[in-house]
């Protein structure tokens, strides 16, 4: 389905983005769109009006439009789960009624972010200093990426989070604190989560051995309300969310509880209002000025067509430095796939490696690779346009500079002859060429921008939303169904097997030949020097 887009990228051959800008005096405002308050800039790629055209036209064919429909009126579009996906209806603050199977879920919803809003607020006026989450994947990034980016709307509590099994995360995250002030939420839709469980465990054996009793001292974000009651967590303090909301989904409800915590109910609803907005616009907007659709569309030319293998999110706001590992969960666990809706091999690559760190630290590691390395990594630039610390204004001057500098030299790079230029009067011969040719910078190495005004709750919940809806036309459009996760349930399963060998209890005969070598060195030092 990509051939006449294939077409389209052999005939432009190594065309120079740069040549674009020289062909067209407003390429600029003509491949940028500005919507939901948000600028998305994608000039700086290969993208010309006959390729947006094809890639626009393939999004239609592929029932973009009706699917995106389906989505927002609560059709089962996860089909091999039989679930809705209404994420967005977490996030309904003010819209109408949201039917799943004819029953309006929107009651429902309303009620739960009552409850979490009375729960924060009795918190944050209680003697609470600290409060632990403890879960995994979706229980785990999402509010963790949010507290850190949200940190000067953070007034409450202090928050932590623990998710790795690996015990060190616990002690490291206990360590310190005080168990007459310290609360846990025990974040797990089944209460059975081997990871959440077992570190849970362990928080209410901290706080027995310091003789606090766990009464009121866990709360539950689980739809299994009976495991939540055997450990002794009322109803009222049990947050359950339906099963049309998949876990990378899942901050706009309950799992975003810590984060409410943190920064108070009306911060909390300017977040959920952020994604709202651009629900709406995802909703109402046509293709060609969509940004979550343009955003994905892009993505697609650059992986499918151009075999592109991996995305670098680059967010020059040090505050979102965990937004890459967020965007790596939501987008490979959600397009890595490797067969279609209807169970048959896919002809083409999924979801790109989604990889990244914050600028400008990225400068000092791995931006050499991206500028000189013989493979081409689109770029994804993340940039406020103003910084919290008006005091520090020329820290942010420069962190802007540095952003707009690196999409700038990815695109333009340096020829041999501006390189010799830079060496001319150190070298000659044979070693200022030599000298000249590691100065040399490809260039015509594509990226995007988008740029908000701050980094705001409202504005939070936007690029959020803004990166859900993306990674859902992305989806569309490869065939796939990108609202289950079946590729982490084998690991799940041996692991569980394993256990028994590990602690001992069985042997490791029925295993393969490296597994049981690799458990013979492990009990050789488990218990030793």
């Amino acid at each position: 389905m990509f051939d006449a887009l294939k077409s389209l990228a052999s005939q432009i051959g190594d065309r120079r983005i740069e040549a674009l800008f020289d062909e067209n005096a407003n390429r600029g405002p003509e491949f940028s769109l500005k919507a939901a308050g948000l600028f998305f800039d994608y000039s700086k790629t290969q993208l010309d009006e006959q390729i947006r055209a094809a890639l626009l036209t393939l999004a239609r064919e592929r029932g973009l439009e009706a699917r995106r429909e389906a989505m927002f009126t609560g059709h089962p579009i996860n089909e091999t789960e039989g679930r809705a996906v209404l994420h967005t209806a977490l996030r309904n603050l003010d819209g109408g009624p949201v039917h799943v199977d004819g029953e309006d879920v929107m009651p429902e919803v309303r009620e739960t972010l009552s409850r979490m809003e009375g729960l924060a607020a009795e918190i944050r006026a209680s003697d609470v200093t600290d409060v632990v989450n403890i879960g995994i994947g979706g229980s785990d990034l999402g509010p963790a990426m949010a507290y850190k980016a949200l940190g000067p709307y953070c007034d409450g509590p202090r928050c932590h989070f623990v998710s790795n099994v690996d015990g060190a995360d616990i002690a490291d995250t206990l360590r310190g604190l005080d168990p007459e002030t310290t609360l846990f939420i025990v974040a797990s839709k089944t209460f059975t989560t081997i990871e959440t469980m077992t570190n849970a465990r362990t928080a209410r054996a901290w706080l027995m051995d310091r003789e606090v009793s766990p009464e009121g001292r866990f709360v539950a974000l689980s739809s299994n309300q009976e495991k939540a009651a055997e450990w002794g967590i009322p109803p009222e303090r049990t947050f359950g969310f339906a099963d049309w909301v998949g876990g990378r989904y899942s901050m706009w409800g309950p799992i975003g509880l810590s984060l409410m915590i943190a920064m108070g109910g009306e911060a909390f609803r300017a977040f959920l209002r952020g994604g709202q907005e651009v629900d709406r616009h995802f909703e109402a907007a046509e293709l060609h000025e969509n940004l979550p659709v343009l955003l994905a569309l892009v993505g697609i030319w650059h992986n499918q067509v151009l075999g592109h293998a991996t995305r670098a999110v680059l967010p020059y706001d040090d505050r979102l430095a965990r937004l890459p590992a967020y965007f790596q969960q939501l987008e490979m666990e959600s397009n890595g796939k490797r067969v279609a809706m209807d169970g048959s091999d896919l002809p083409f690559d999924s979801g790109p490696v989604v990889w990244g760190e914050p600028g400008t630290n990225g400068q000092h590691a791995f931006y050499q690779l991206i500028h000189q390395g013989t493979r081409v990594i689109p770029c994804e630039f993340l940039l406020a346009a103003r910084g919290h610390e008006q005091d520090l204004r020329h820290h942010h001057d420069l962190l802007i500079a540095n952003c707009l500098a690196q999409s700038e030299a990815l695109m333009r790079g340096r020829d041999l002859e501006e390189a010799r230029g830079k060496v001319a009067g150190q070298f000659e011969g044979a070693e200022l060429e030599r000298q000249a040719r590691h100065r040399v910078f490809p260039g015509n190495r594509p990226s995007v921008t988008l740029v908000y005004p701050q980094l705001t709750p409202e504005v939070l919940g936007k690029i959020v939303a803004l990166y859900e809806h993306r990674v859902f036309v992305e989806g569309v459009i490869l065939g796939i169904n990108s609202f289950d996760q079946w590729g982490v349930e084998l690991g799940k399963e041996l692991a569980n097997s394993l256990g028994p060998v590990v602690t001992g209890e069985a042997d490791a005969s029925g295993k393969d030949g490296s597994t049981r070598q690799l458990v013979d060195f492990v009990h050789l030092y488990r218990d030793g020097d």
